[in-house]
């Protein structure tokens, strides 16, 4: 690793490995799909155009083709996997870490459920900080700190019992509040996060584990365990999930808690903050209030 490089959390090459194995089988999309539609409603209410578009790492190309569905968008989409070319949609293949873009060259950015998986996210904002013209609008989500706290606690909670210690099985995920302080950070004006929390019920824990096999979002950890869980391990996580997380039908839950991002490139035109003093009314005028002083002042 070099001198001041970020840590490598995530093994990259996997994760890309990973999704393409879900792609070429039966992909589990419901939450993507949930994803694109809440993405495209949310762009609906900002009322102004977007010329020039970059899906940034979406896992599919669903939702840079439904952003260029309008036909007066010019959409690229920068994927970590090879994809079939398109009539509507650019496709560059690259990494979400590396942008390949020169300064100011989009007036949007979007990407759903991929930056999560990113090991500089700090440097990935950063980069689309400056590959967006001025007032410009990343919107973006990714999954949060609560997302598969079940699956983690069954985990822990097994492995403990069974050799004393913990092993890294289920991926990290940053939590909202950091995320908001990011956007800030990396120059991003008007900087907003919100949570859109989904409960999804399985049968048991091996269902979801292949609706996780099915997304390509097993465990992507570079320090991860190389040898498979053991079936005495992989049975008392199950049944310690079903203990802690079932319900009287029998089913379990599981949390998938989705992180939305959005920030301006600065401008001129944006609305600042007021500076402390530079009020011309007193609160208690705008409000109609009689003033009181306190003892003493």
């Amino acid at each position: 690793m070099q001198a001041g490089a970020p840590p490598r959390i995530f093994d990259r090459e996997l994760v890309r490995w990973r999704l393409a194995r879900a792609r070429a089988k039966a992909p589990v999309t419901f939450l993507l799909d949930r994803a694109v539609e809440d993405m495209t409603e949310r762009l609906g209410a900002v009322l102004r155009p977007f010329p020039r578009v970059l899906d940034l790492g979406t896992p599919t190309p669903q939702l840079a083709r439904a952003l260029a569905a309008s036909g007066e968008r010019l959409v690229t989409r920068l994927s970590p996997l090879i994809e079939d070319p398109s009539p509507t949609v650019a496709t560059v293949t690259g990494d979400e870490e590396h942008l390949p873009f020169a300064p100011e060259s989009f007036d949007l950015i979007v990407s759903a459920l991929a930056l999560q998986s990113v090991n500089d996210l700090p440097g990935a904002l950063v980069q689309a900080r400056r590959a967006l013209a001025p007032d410009g609008l990343l919107m973006a989500c990714l999954f949060g700190g609560q997302t598969l706290n079940e699956l983690r606690t069954a985990f822990a909670a097994a492995e403990e019992e069974r050799t004393g210690g913990v092993s890294p099985r289920v991926a990290p995920f940053a939590d909202v509040r950091d995320l908001g302080a990011l956007l800030q950070r990396a120059g991003f004006a008007l900087p907003v996060t919100d949570v859109d929390t989904v409960m999804v019920r399985y049968p048991n824990m091996f269902a979801l584990m292949a609706d996780l096999r099915g997304m390509g979002a097993t465990n992507p950890l570079t320090e991860r365990l190389r040898r498979p869980a053991s079936r005495g391990l992989l049975m008392r996580a199950a049944r310690l999930y079903e203990e802690k997380f079932g319900d009287k039908d029998g089913r379990i839950r599981a949390t998938f808690e989705i992180v939305w991002l959005t920030g301006w490139a600065p401008h001129e035109s944006q609305q600042k903050p007021l500076q402390p003093g530079s009020a011309k009314m007193r609160l208690a005028d705008a409000l109609g209030a009689k003033e009181e002083k306190l003892k003493g002042e």
